[in-house]
């Protein structure tokens, strides 16, 4: 049971993200910015999306490939649903375009499809 190199990385720089992000809602000028147009909350919304979800992706990555498609599909769908549902939030609350809130649930059903996909996964036990 190998890691997935690239997978790996990619849930790391999810990961990055997700701290950059949470400090800048949480401090200085873009907290200032959010609080004064009345979104912070959805930069909480999405940052409580993000991280754990790239928890699973870094756990996907290191041992997805023991439960074969399945797991890979899960990777895939939990990633593009945080990019999605969290992206599109992360976004609206910054510039406020409109279009962004008919993103965010699509990004919720994937991430919705990675779980059952994760729940689906046939799983190897691995040989010792």
């Amino acid at each position: 049971m190998q890691p997935h190199p690239l997978r790996l990385r990619l849930a790391a720089l999810l990961g990055l993200a997700a701290i950059i992000l949470g400090s800048l809602g949480a401090h200085g000028k873009v907290h200032d910015a959010l609080v004064a147009s009345g979104s912070l909350d959805n930069w909480k919304t999405a940052l409580s999306y993000h991280l754990p979800h790239t928890v699973l992706l870094v756990l996907l990555a290191l041992v997805g490939s023991a439960g074969g498609r399945g797991a890979t599909w899960a990777w895939r769908c939990v990633f593009a649903g945080v990019l999605l549902f969290s992206g599109s939030l992360y976004i609206h609350a910054l510039t406020h375009i409109h279009g962004l809130v008919y993103v965010t649930p699509f990004g919720g059903v994937t991430m919705m499809a990675g779980w059952a996909c994760l729940l689906f996964s046939r799983w190897q036990r691995p040989a010792f």
